[in-house]
């Protein structure tokens, strides 16, 4: 994903000098090629994230396209008082990149997990929130952002589902069918995605076939492709990498019950309101909190006798 992301941005700031990259003193070893081609267009702000938006508030007030990065949960969560207050309250054109979304630092603790950022991150006017299931999702979001100019969070796994030739072109705000079925809509957003799609695969060799969406984009969600979900399947299953209050799950469940959808069985997969208190690689972890393909396979069958 931060390959597919690095593509983006370079193709972005060749043809536009107003971009403007600005990492926390992170990225040695990966991004020394665009601020070599790039100088006037890379900034190094130190380990200092709060610090880092507040410049990208100034670089946007005065017409700069700002990118800022770090890893997990620190370009959000440490500096939400300079997000909300800087850059949404006088939406700015500053995009938001977070590597390592979910577990994907899991060895570093949950000072390192960024399990509550989709959540913070929707609830503030004017932010986007995107979280790519795969590099082609991520292209496609850096396209985007050359064509929207408020702010958007861009959260990037280390894990994340093989790009699906079959399935539909991203558009921002439209969630993609990856693949079709009547059993169950599985909603899945991030890197997730790709246990989900091994899940998908292990039912349908037990005869159950079910949708599987990636919604990219979870603010603004696209409601069309629930409603479709809900009248056309036997009902939604949400799997995020994240917790489930205010997450992926919640943004669904908000969408449904304000314009009177009522899928036929509905349930949220996602980290249950705690903080994690083990360490371990991504997969370890997904495991250990039931969010990997067994555990999605298990609940769907679940779900469909419980109907």
């Amino acid at each position: 994903m931060r390959t597919a992301f690095l593509q983006g941005l370079d193709d972005l700031a060749s043809k536009d000098d107003r971009i403007m990259f600005i990492t926390a003193d992170l990225g040695f070893g990966v991004f020394e090629e665009f601020e070599e081609k790039y100088p006037s267009q890379y900034l190094n702000a130190g380990v200092a994230e709060q610090n880092m938006t507040a410049i990208a508030a100034g670089m946007a007030l005065e017409g700069r396209k700002v990118f800022t990065y770090s890893i997990g949960n620190f370009p959000t969560l440490r500096c939400l008082e300079q997000i909300r207050n800087d850059l949404c309250y006088h939406d700015l054109n500053v995009k938001i990149i977070g590597m390592g979304g979910g577990f994907s630092y899991g060895q570093l603790g949950m000072s390192h997990h960024a399990t509550e950022d989709i959540s913070i991150m929707r609830s503030l006017p004017n932010m986007t929130v995107i979280a790519p299931g795969t590099a082609e999702d991520v292209s496609g979001a850096m396209k985007a952002f050359s064509e929207i100019e408020n702010p958007a969070y861009l959260r990037l796994d280390k894990s994340k589902a093989d790009d699906q030739p079959q399935a539909e072109p991203f558009i921002l705000g439209k969630a993609r069918y990856i693949c079709e079925g009547d059993a169950l809509t599985i909603v899945a957003s991030g890197g997730i995605l790709g246990d989900v799609l091994v899940a998908k695969n292990e039912l349908s060799k037990q005869g159950i076939h079910c949708c599987v969406l990636s919604m990219h984009t979870i603010k603004p969600i696209d409601g069309d492709a629930l409603l479709d979900a809900s009248i056309n399947t036997g009902g939604i299953l949400t799997v995020e990498e994240n917790n489930i209050l205010g997450g992926l799950g919640g943004a669904v469940a908000e969408f449904c019950l304000e314009n009177n959808i009522r899928p036929k069985v509905f349930k949220r997969m996602g980290l249950q309101d705690a903080y994690p208190s083990v360490v371990g690689d991504q997969n370890y972890l997904k495991t250990y909190y039931q969010i990997d393909s067994e555990s999605i396979e298990n609940t769907v069958i679940e779900l469909l006798r419980s109907s």
